[in-house]
């Protein structure tokens, strides 16, 4: 038997950025008020609360955030499954309106990153009886036989360089190219956190952090909040006419962690998941790839982002450059991707950006996007993965007329 449909009514993301004045439980209020009104809902409508921080809140950042907009003694899950956090929160909550538990629920995200610096998102990093040295862009290597690297941007600089190695036609330009796509993109959204475009001799001279990834290709680590309400088919026949048609469909929320395989362990594989993730998607929302209208992908460098176009069957396999090189990606393109400006321009804080991913494409499939927005855009699909392993994959399709 098939399950009820599930519809998101509210979302909202604060601007991505510095936020010194505000702590998380501000800014996540903020999202959750944004979201709640942007849906016309109260907190008395919320049946469960699905709340996602990784790093440095309160473990019951749920219930802090209750207390700031209304505690009614709603459920609360907290969530941290690294950056699918703000993914996982907010399939936690579908996945409980899907089981009849309630049939309106909320998710948030939130984090304060600003001034964080380059995330080494491991701690065994820093655990002296393992690791012995920290190499020059922040690369360790393991006293046990183990030769690599677990911070994020020498990880991310392998996998693209591998990408490269095993199919060719990728060099450093390439990857500069795409970082500087998303800069350009960035330009057009007002909640970026950088919201300046970059020459091509800027990106590739400027301070290299893990070959081929320099500065302008990484994520930026900033603050900020994104929240979203999400109710049954039958609460939404209950609302308003104008929120019907404001509403977005939910056509598929996948969660997916790397199965086992021999494999080298050296370098984190954040194909598999992602390729597993993409294809029980696009079987739940009965599309394929070339349905999609546009793609926010987990950019958190240059080099992931060429990678996940192959991985979320964007193009053919082993394909990925050929297809960035015909334009496709950009937002005048066959299939644009991160529209935003991505995690490289529009930031990432952490927790957040799952749900972020979802603002963006819920506001082009509502025709309200602005100066960025992607004209007739139908169905969009929202990706986030986080080493540990989690990938989440939402896609989200208009609400017919």
């Amino acid at each position: 038997m098939a399950s009820e449909d599930i519809w998101i009514v509210g979302i909202h993301m604060t601007k991505f950025g510095k936020h010194p004045d505000r702590d998380i439980v501000d800014l996540a209020s903020e999202a959750v008020m944004g979201a709640l009104g942007d849906g016309g809902m109260s907190m008395r409508d919320v049946g469960v609360v699905a709340a996602g921080n990784l790093m440095g809140g309160p473990g019951s950042i749920g219930q802090q955030i209750q207390k700031q907009v209304g505690q009614t003694g709603a459920p609360v899950y907290n969530v941290a499954n690294a950056c699918a956090t703000g993914a996982t929160a907010l399939r936690t909550a579908i996945m409980a309106l899907k089981a009849g538990e309630c049939d309106t629920g909320l998710a948030v995200g939130v984090e304060k990153l600003a001034g964080a610096g380059l995330l080494a998102g491991s701690t065994r990093a820093d655990d002296a009886d393992t690791w012995t040295r920290r190499g020059r862009y922040g690369q360790v290597a393991a006293i046990d036989g183990r030769i690599g690297t677990e911070t994020m941007p020498g990880v991310f600089a392998q996998i693209g360089m591998e990408y490269g190695h095993r199919y060719g036609g990728v060099d450093f330009e390439l990857f500069a190219k795409i970082s500087e796509k998303n800069h350009a993109h960035s330009t057009l959204n007002p909640l970026a956190s950088y919201q300046k475009r970059f020459t091509l001799e800027e990106i590739m001279g400027d301070v290299m952090i893990a070959y081929p990834n320099t500065r302008p290709m990484c994520s930026a680590n900033c603050d900020g909040a994104a929240a979203a309400v999400v109710v049954t088919d039958a609460k939404r026949k209950t609302l308003s006419l104008e929120q019907q048609r404001r509403s977005v469909k939910v056509a598929a929320s996948v969660l997916t962690t790397d199965p086992y395989e021999e494999a080298c362990q050296v370098l984190p594989n954040v194909n598999t998941l992602t390729k597993n993730a993409a294809a029980q998607a696009y079987e739940a929302a009965g599309i394929g790839p070339a349905d999609l209208d546009l793609v926010e992908l987990h950019d958190c460098f240059a080099t992931a982002e060429l990678v996940h176009y192959d991985n979320l069957g964007l193009c053919e396999e082993g394909g990925a450059a050929d297809f960035f090189r015909s334009g496709a990606t950009w937002r005048d393109g066959t299939t644009p991707v991160n529209v935003s400006g991505g995690l490289e321009s529009k930031g990432h804080p952490i927790a957040a950006t799952g749900i972020a991913n979802v603002w963006e494409i819920c506001h082009h499939l509502r025709g309200e996007a602005g100066d960025r927005q992607i004209e007739g855009a139908r169905v969009g699909l929202a990706h986030v993965i986080g080493l540990g392993s989690a990938c989440g994959v939402h896609i989200l399709e208009r609400a017919a007329a």
